[in-house]
């Protein structure tokens, strides 16, 4: 049950769009704020809807009007989707037409052979269930979650390409495909005439995979890209400067992508080498993280999430300062690889 759902009413700061840079997503005509906002945690069941409430407010008056969502964002598998679609009906309505909404399968999702997976029985059953728990009549970009070797990629391409012509979503994605499967999708989707809009890669400081072919592909397939996990999954936050808090995401076993013994003492003195260069430059090891992943030519734009306003916040403050000098992306790399 979600907690503390109110009726009041929300008006959205009318300057909004004065200090948030955006940037064209690869050759299309999409525009992307630099920083967005995911909705994987912090949306689900037992989380509080007052709160989630705020992040969406606090977000869309700071100019994010990207919100990214997925069928099993909860927990429970589909929350996520519910908890926006009532933001949205209570809320942004009205601003409809000024928001730029995703979501994505291709993760298990239910029970049974087509819950998971990329097949079109898959894709198009999971994407009407998506627009149904958010109420939306259309997706901004409706993605494929995952590469699933078990399919044909041109199955899952053409029903990419028929939740488009269907009405459906205006514009299609992948999400965590390795560089020659992208490259592919690129081509059959081309060939459909459904140009690929974007691509979702995991990218930060400590993984730094898809600078090895993928970003040189979007960017010669004029194909955008939004980085998630910038902050990998807050190692690259001043939390971890002196050990593993107990409170913290990676003290629970049930984070799966960040975990204590991942938190090697050679990694925490590579943060902490980090964060004095962030402290040089004016800003806290977060929003030195943030930009740092928005210097890569390739990136259109950065994914955070956030429990709290004050998180969205200061996230934002990364663009106060996004210009790296050679010393210091060679230092970086230094601290990297030393």
């Amino acid at each position: 049950m979600i907690k503390n759902e109110t009726n009041a009413l929300y008006t959205a700061n009318p300057a909004r769009y004065e200090n948030m840079p955006y940037q064209r997503c690869g050759n299309s005509g999409v525009q992307l704020p630099k920083i967005s906002l995911g909705l994987w945690q912090n949306f689900g069941s037992y989380d509080s809807f007052e709160n989630a409430r705020e992040l969406i407010h606090t977000a869309f008056d700071n100019g994010m009007t990207h919100f990214d969502l997925a069928n099993n964002y909860g927990p429970i598998y589909g929350a996520a989707e519910i908890t926006f679609g009532r933001i949205l009906k209570q809320d942004l309505l009205p601003y409809r037409d000024e928001l730029f909404i995703s979501s994505k399968a291709g993760y298990d999702m239910w029970p049974g052979p087509y819950g998971d997976g990329g097949s079109r029985k898959y894709l198009v059953a999971s994407c009407d269930q998506s627009l149904k728990r958010t109420g939306l009549d259309y997706f901004d970009v409706f993605y494929h979650h995952r590469m699933d070797a078990e399919t044909p990629l041109e199955e899952t391409m053409q029903a990419l390409d028929y939740i488009v012509r269907s009405g459906r979503a205006l514009y299609v994605g992948i999400s965590n495909y390795p560089p020659e499967e992208t490259k592919q999708g690129v081509k059959i989707l081309k060939e459909l005439g459904t140009p690929l809009l974007i691509h979702q890669p995991r990218y930060n400081m400590f993984d730094r995979w898809i600078e090895d072919g993928l970003t040189e592909i979007l960017q010669n397939e004029g194909v955008g890209s939004i980085i998630f996990s910038p902050l990998a999954q807050g190692l690259l936050t001043n939390k971890y400067l002196h050990g593993i808090p107990k409170d913290s995401r990676a003290a629970k076993s049930e984070i799966i992508h960040l975990n204590k013994d991942h938190i090697t003492s050679e990694k925490l003195a590579r943060v902490k080498k980090l964060n004095d260069l962030a402290e040089k430059r004016g800003q806290s090891l977060a929003q030195m993280a943030i930009a740092w992943t928005l210097h890569n030519k390739a990136v259109t734009s950065c994914l955070i999430g956030a429990s709290r306003k004050e998180q969205i916040v200061d996230s934002l403050q990364a663009l106060e300062n996004l210009f790296f000098a050679h010393t210091e992306i060679s230092l970086i790399n230094e601290i990297l690889t030393d």
